[in-house]
């Protein structure tokens, strides 16, 4: 008897392992993201922060430095600007490129939750903007003569309005059609953050007033401001970091959702 005429020997396809837990998963992709970025993204941080920067040496010399209600508005929102420019920004052109160069195939073939890519990738490029966003309000403060006693609240801040951001780029990345697209929807959205989250609200009319309401940081915004009055309104401060909260959650689920439907 050759071997041709042997019988064949049935054999079973070897099981997948398992699927990754979700949070093992996202410290993975957080971790990788966050290492990545150290290589890549530290210019691009130093020029979020020096524009943010820029306009607070603009906006210096337009309003009055001190304890008033638009001195507060400029130095807040410039901090949060910062925040706006990597998260939402960079974050809807990394996704946008991701699908259009197939990118997302290989995320689709690692057995890890789509939650876990959305999250940790949304985690790294918000945690990243932490040291700008400091040296940002403490230049702010410094010039126009606030106190720094309350800057602790950007510990809040940062993530909170990092997490509403960082969803939206990525949603927008995720559910843009073309790359190019992703990218206008990541420079439009950083725009509305730096016209209605560095103007103080008081003077925006009315209807641009609303549309400042719809802007996720807008209430990161506020309540770093609000930190900056002799005696602040804290009900009012996590009433602000409770809504951003809430709009973070909904964004990502949002992202997660465009991730799984851009993944198929």
């Amino acid at each position: 008897m050759t071997l041709l005429d042997a019988p064949a020997v049935a054999t079973e396809p070897a099981p997948l392992a398992p699927a990754a837990r979700l949070l093992p998963a996202l410290a993975a992709v957080y971790r990788a993201q966050l290492a990545r970025a150290k290589v890549s993204r530290i210019p691009l941080l130093f020029v979020a922060t020096f524009q943010s920067v820029g306009i607070l040496v603009m906006m210096r010399g337009v309003v009055d430095p001190g304890d008033n209600p638009s001195a507060h508005a400029v130095v807040a929102g410039s901090a949060v600007l910062v925040v706006a420019f990597v998260a939402l920004n960079l974050l809807a052109q990394y996704f946008g490129r991701l699908r259009a160069t197939g990118g997302l195939d290989h995320y689709a073939t690692l057995p890890v939750p789509p939650a876990s890519v959305v999250l940790g990738t949304a985690a790294a490029y918000a945690s990243f903007t932490v040291p700008g966003v400091f040296v940002t309000a403490g230049i702010g403060s410094w010039m126009f003569d606030l106190p720094i006693a309350r800057m602790w609240i950007l510990l809040a801040v940062v993530p909170l309005a990092g997490a509403a951001l960082a969803g939206l780029g990525a949603a927008l990345g995720l559910l843009a059609p073309r790359q190019e697209l992703a990218t206008l929807a990541g420079q439009l959205g950083m725009s509305a953050a730096l016209l209605l989250g560095v103007l103080p609200a008081s003077r925006l009319p009315v209807p641009v007033q609303w549309l400042r309401d719809l802007l996720p940081s807008s209430y990161g915004v506020d309540a770093l401001a609000l930190t900056y009055a002799p005696h602040p309104d804290w009900a009012r401060i996590t009433l602000d970091l409770g809504v951003c909260g809430a709009v973070g959650l909904a964004s990502l689920s949002l992202a997660t959702w465009a991730y799984r439907r851009a993944a198929r």
